[in-house]
């Protein structure tokens, strides 16, 4: 009782600051499990294993590895020994540069085909929402498995991904020559790009997975968000008690989100591809009591106001 009075005093706090909220971090389990296995995949060798699972989260004015480009130093090392320092390096200088927020990693167990690796507990926030990882499908020339700028962030509704899997499929990471399970094997030349081998001609890979990625939601936080906020904007009545709420605004609106006082979105309304600066929206569906209705313009501006419904 005494946490929620004071989560209730702080909440009016900032209301009464003309605090903009936003729901900014998630925290997510992401998980690789291997299916990989000589019935799909070929013979496999005695030793067969992957190396640790790593990768970052980031903008997207950066991407570590894709489909149909050349492999970094940092990407090739992975995919060609399971050396992750380079890789670390590139990630480390993203992180620097602003473009990601942080290095991962984690091993694999058991030390087999059949194996997974959990990355527990990532902290993810709006600003880096991407998710990139890779591991070396060992031994192999230059094999690896991985996903490239990965968005946790749902565009469409703008709220973090709840838990989803995905299928994962071998790839050619294009540096070393060779089709069998060996680490020795000659260089690429000239270097190739990075492909998918699913049922390549020549590999020991038919259609199907090696694996997959299962990243699952276990809670979001809403914070203070420092973009521009909308200074004109209205909602009335409020307190509402007719069970409809008009939002009126100079400038294009584009979406508004209304949040409970813990901080879970109760409501999301899309407004018009070319915004709108009026909109009625139905309250039916929700209960009596606070909310933050949260709107945002089409320059990207926001504004938070304190909802009161009571009918």
């Amino acid at each position: 009782m005494k946490k929620t009075t004071l989560l209730f005093l702080f909440l009016l706090f900032a209301f009464q600051m003309n605090v903009v909220w936003a729901q900014s971090t998630a925290t997510y389990d992401i998980t690789f499990t291997s299916s990989w296995n000589s019935s799909d995949h070929g013979t496999l060798p005695v030793d067969a294993h992957w190396s640790d699972l790593v990768g970052a989260n980031h903008n997207s004015n950066v991407t570590f590895w894709e489909l149909g480009e050349t492999a970094s130093a940092g990407i090739e090392l992975v995919a060609e020994s399971g050396i992750n320092s380079p890789f670390d390096t590139e990630v480390q200088s993203a992180v620097n540069a602003g473009n990601a927020e942080q290095w991962l990693r984690q091993v694999f167990s058991p030390f087999a085909a059949i194996s997974s690796a959990t990355l527990s507990d990532v902290v993810v926030s709006e600003e880096y929402p991407l998710l990139t990882l890779v591991s070396m499908i060992a031994p192999s020339p230059d094999w690896m498995i991985g996903v490239n700028s990965l968005n946790l962030w749902d565009t469409t509704t703008n709220t973090w991904k709840d838990t989803f899997t995905i299928d994962m499929f071998p790839h050619d990471a294009g540096t070393e020559d060779g089709y069998a399970y060996s680490t020795t094997n000659p260089e690429t030349i000239p270097r190739g790009v990075i492909t998918n081998i699913s049922n390549a001609m020549g590999y020991p890979f038919n259609s199907e997975k090696v694996g997959t990625l299962t990243v699952t939601l276990k809670s979001t936080t809403l914070s203070i968000d420092d973009k521009e906020s909308i200074k004109s904007i209205k909602l009335f009545p409020n307190p509402n008690s007719t069970g409809t709420l008009t939002i009126s605004n100079a400038e294009q609106l584009s979406e508004i989100s209304l949040y409970d006082v813990l901080g879970k979105r109760v409501k999301f309304v899309k407004f018009s591809d070319n915004g709108e600066t009026k909109k009625v929206i139905d309250l039916a569906d929700l209960k009596d009591g606070i909310y933050i209705a949260r709107m945002t313009s089409l320059s990207g501006a926001v504004e938070s106001k304190k909802l009161v419904v009571n009918r």
